[in-house]
């Protein structure tokens, strides 16, 4: 069995840079209910987005931020195949969905793509992209190719 947690260096750094902002306005404004408001939204976005586990089991592969929210679980029966991938700016962080399928970030750019057999498409940020991808290719066969099969078109 395979467990990794990431943490979400870069949300903690702009929520702490979002938090002295409200820390000078609780200063100098005093407490009032919409800094208050603001204030407990931000803790809860660090306490549900405080990380990304990922975990690949006998049967299946999982992931959640946090503790435990806005996951999802698939059985290695659904995928069609994995590979090493390296997300960009435009992929962000937290969750999303790009034109290259689903994104599950928190920090950082490699990440391990998922191809299911309904032709869906995860990617799951990562800072241990090769443990990560061998305790899946132990579970997922990879596509064979005959390479004695000659594709080459009969020209008439």
């Amino acid at each position: 069995m395979y467990q990794h947690k990431q943490y979400a260096i870069f949300i903690f750094v702009i929520l702490g840079w979002i938090g002295a902002f409200i820390a000078l306005a609780w200063n100098l404004i005093g407490a009032d209910i919409p800094l208050m408001v603001f204030s407990a939204i931000l803790v809860l976005v660090a306490f549900l987005f405080h990380g990304l586990t990922i975990k690949v089991s006998d049967k299946t592969v999982s992931w959640a931020f946090g503790p435990g929210v806005f996951g999802k679980t698939v059985t290695f029966d659904e995928i069609e195949s994995v590979r090493a991938v390296s997300n960009s700016f435009r992929h962000g962080i937290g969750l999303r969905i790009t034109h290259d399928g689903w994104v599950y970030s928190v920090s950082g750019f490699s990440a391990v793509e998922l191809a299911m057999k309904d032709g869906t498409h995860y990617r799951l940020g990562t800072n241990d992209q090769e443990g990560l991808l061998a305790a899946l290719r132990e579970h997922i066969a990879e596509p064979v190719t005959d390479a004695s099969v000659d594709t080459e078109e009969v020209v008439e």
